[in-house]
């Protein structure tokens, strides 16, 4: 045998540091040059961003609060828009009440359903009320729309009555 049929072309030190530093380069920059080629080659520039940008970006997205509630905010609050049109029965029934009431969901009642209805229209509509602003069972409290007025509310249990009679 020769020599030549076991050598390799490491020779030196240097071309073995060589050979392992580019092991390590070489991969890592063909990795980034992928990303760079898939995400399309998107730049963020956050050094020149505007500081409130960032402050806001990276704000959390809920507190908890243990002890006392924050002091009020010093600066006047704009006036809250009043409410300027209320809906119908009917409107908020196809809005709100049929999400559970059509199909009967979490015990709900079906619309029409004289036996279902029954024992709670014995109950009054003053207590049908108050279970339709205050919440019951799973019934979440305005069925779950807490912009309703007490008025629209009403004229939904109305509605849901008249139809189930």
């Amino acid at each position: 045998m020769s020599d030549n049929e076991h050598s390799t072309f490491i020779k030196t030190p240097r071309q073995l540091i060589v050979v392992i530093v580019l092991s390590f380069l070489v991969p890592t920059l063909l990795i980034v040059f992928f990303t760079q080629f898939i995400t399309g080659n998107l730049n963020v520039q956050t050094a020149n961003a505007d500081p409130a940008a960032l402050i806001e970006r990276i704000r959390p997205l809920a507190q908890v609060a243990i002890g006392e509630p924050p002091p009020a905010p010093t600066q006047a609050a704009a006036p809250v828009a009043a409410k300027s049109v209320s809906l119908t029965g009917e409107q908020v029934v196809a809005q709100v009440c049929n999400v559970c009431h059509q199909a009967g969901l979490a015990g709900a009642p079906k619309i029409g359903d004289k036996a279902a209805w029954a024992p709670r229209i014995a109950q009054g509509m003053d207590t049908l009320y108050v279970s339709a602003i205050k919440g019951k069972n799973a019934m979440p409290a305005r069925g779950g729309n807490a912009a309703l007025s007490d008025a629209e509310v009403k004229a939904a249990v109305d509605r849901l009555v008249a139809s189930s009679k």
